[in-house]
């Protein structure tokens, strides 16, 4: 029988003493780091894995998952150019590494020109900071990768990458976490964004049909494309590994990011409909407002939403 839903802690890279005992602070069990500063230029050895799994382990805590090699490790990958083929199987090797650590789940992106916010100062409710998207600002950007690459090369890469990679999960033990294009528009710089709606990701669960491959449900990223993310969760159900709880306002092509309270959706029926559609992993805060006098990494900001999703877990639980 596996687990109940729960909460953890991510976004950072870096495991400190400080954020260690901020997690236990909170109540939550689990952390998730987001591209963690490991060495390695081209992938991460195992003995750095493993002394990170057991460093938060010694600490009372659970690495859940890792989010995100550095875009370096598979940008040629992604975009299909001269040295995928070793770069697949570095991160073919990392895989091997993270299973023989005993870290269950690596989080990744199809986006090699990564996320993109035209504004990282908007004002949002009592002046916190937040980020938003414009596509106007952005629409005659120049090209990030000194071409357009389009739609179809961007699929052909995926197919190439995913049925590589796939079995060498299955092998390792390690499951894979889909994350949606953020912002979910067409293209951006050049590079079309293929991860962008609920189409996009039912073929790429097609494409990489395993029970090692699911989704990293962000539903801010959800929220972004519009309507539609709670038909999305009871579609995929327990093919989402976990979820970025966070929400905007609006939707592309302009949206900003919110407080989890005064999104585009209420919070509350997403994750009642997360319990009943079979999920049982994990849920983070993800990006949240920078409130005032806050940390660089968003302590306050943290903890009011973590206060907020555990009040809605409870209840949820409660509820059965």
């Amino acid at each position: 029988m596996g687990e109940a839903m729960r909460l953890a802690i991510g976004q950072f890279n870096t495991v400190t003493d400080e954020l260690l005992q901020f997690v236990r602070q909170l109540g939550v069990r689990n952390v998730l780091l987001n591209t963690a500063r490991l060495p390695g230029e081209t992938h991460w050895a195992y003995m750095d894995l493993l002394h990170l799994r057991t460093r938060i382990e010694d600490a009372g805590l659970r690495l859940a998952a890792l989010e995100n090699v550095p875009v370096g490790f598979y940008a040629q990958a992604m975009l299909g150019l001269p040295g995928r083929d070793e770069q697949i199987e570095h991160m073919s090797t990392t895989i091997r590494n993270m299973g023989k650590a005993g870290i269950p789940i690596l989080g990744y992106h199809w986006m090699p020109n990564g996320v993109w916010r035209t504004s990282r100062t908007t004002p949002g409710r009592g002046g916190a900071k937040v980020t938003s998207f414009d596509m106007a600002l952005v629409e005659d950007a120049p090209l990030t990768h000194g071409r357009v690459y389009s739609a179809d090369e961007m699929w052909d890469n995926y197919r190439y990458y995913i049925q590589a990679i796939l079995p060498v999960a299955e092998e390792a033990g390690v499951k894979l976490a889909l994350h949606p294009d953020d912002p979910p528009v067409p293209s951006l710089g050049g590079v079309a964004r293929i991860m962008n709606s609920f189409e996009g990701f039912k073929r790429a669960m097609e494409v990489g049909e395993s029970p090692n491959h699911g989704l990293d449900f962000c539903h801010g990223c959800w929220s972004e494309m519009g309507p539609g993310a709670l038909d999305a969760i009871r579609f995929f159900g327990p093919k989402i590994l976990y979820v970025h709880f966070r929400d905007v306002q609006g939707t592309v092509p302009n949206f900003q990011e919110s407080f989890i309270d005064e999104g585009n959706n209420d919070m509350a029926e997403v994750m009642l409909t997360l319990k009943q559609s079979g999920f049982t992993g994990f849920l983070i805060p993800d990006h949240v407002p920078h409130m005032v006098e806050d940390t660089p990494w968003g302590h306050r900001g943290r903890a009011y939403a973590i206060g907020y999703m555990k009040a809605l877990l409870d209840v949820v639980d409660r509820l059965g």
